[in-house]
């Protein structure tokens, strides 16, 4: 599932979370000392209550938005705290194990809130060009025409003397005596 690809994956995911962060937060409100005891967080039940009240308003705020991205950057926000708090706690395993799992769904929460703040496209008509070729007619009418009235601009030019000379018996210009081709302006 590529989540910064299809918005209503994101949506229905976002809402997801939301269900998540009610059941987390009324764990964490209800139950602090299991909480605790499971990461390494010993004696912070009312830092665990507050967590879970955080969690609550960020689960209801999801569930019931209609834009619910900003409220999935709020869980990117809870999910540095919750971070923050396990890498100071004391817990040895237990806070290293809380941490890797913070990370997972962090990562997650990211990946969701980034798919939501993308601006959705306006429903465009795609134009079709396959069958343009880029010019005025057929290829067939087109070939040779600007060779017919083409003339290369003064600017494009190569300078008089160093174009080849080429004598024209026509006009008078006498050839050098044992010159055996055309003889160069130099």
């Amino acid at each position: 599932m590529h989540l910064t690809r299809h918005l209503p994956e994101a949506h229905t995911l976002a809402r997801a979370f939301g269900w998540f962060s009610l059941a987390l937060g009324a764990t964490e409100l209800l139950m602090p000392g299991p909480v605790a005891r499971g990461t390494g967080l010993h004696g912070r039940h009312m830092l665990l209550r507050a967590y879970g009240v955080r969690e609550i308003v960020t689960g209801i705020g999801l569930l019931t938005s209609r834009r619910p991205g900003l409220w999935m950057w709020a869980r990117v926000v809870g999910d540095a705290v919750d971070a923050g708090t396990l890498a100071r706690g004391r817990g040895g395993v237990q806070s290293q194990v809380s941490l890797g799992i913070v990370a997972a769904v962090a990562a997650a929460d990211i990946a969701c809130a980034a798919a939501l703040s993308r601006r959705p496209r306006a429903a465009q008509a795609r134009h079709d060009y396959s069958d343009r070729s880029g010019l005025p007619q057929p290829p067939s009418q087109m070939r040779g025409v600007a060779r017919g009235d083409f003339e290369v601009p003064r600017d494009m030019q190569s300078r008089p003397r160093v174009r080849p000379y080429t004598p024209d018996p026509a006009a008078g210009q006498p050839q050098e005596p044992g010159a055996s081709g055309p003889r160069w302006n130099g």
